[in-house]
């Protein structure tokens, strides 16, 4: 009977587990994807700057990596449930 509850115990918190785990999976591939929109955006952004920076010395010049941006302007409330 004690081995029974035991194991009941266990497969219960072995269930939280995984919906924890599939939880974490989940939150962990919409942050990826928010980060591949954020460093698309800002290769975008990059190489704007560098053709716009041709025929001047780039080599003093600092990209201006507020150019029109199209992401939203607040990301920390995207992922939220």
């Amino acid at each position: 009977m004690v081995m029974e509850r035991l194991n009941s115990n266990l497969y219960l918190q072995n269930c939280y587990i995984m919906k924890e785990n599939e939880r974490l999976r989940k939150k962990a591939q919409v942050l990826n994807q928010e980060n591949q929109a954020l460093l698309s955006e800002l290769k975008q952004k990059l190489s704007k700057a560098n053709n716009n920076s041709k025929g001047k010395n780039s080599a003093n010049t600092i990209p201006d990596l507020n150019l029109s941006s199209t992401s939203n302007p607040n990301p920390s409330n995207s992922s939220k449930p």
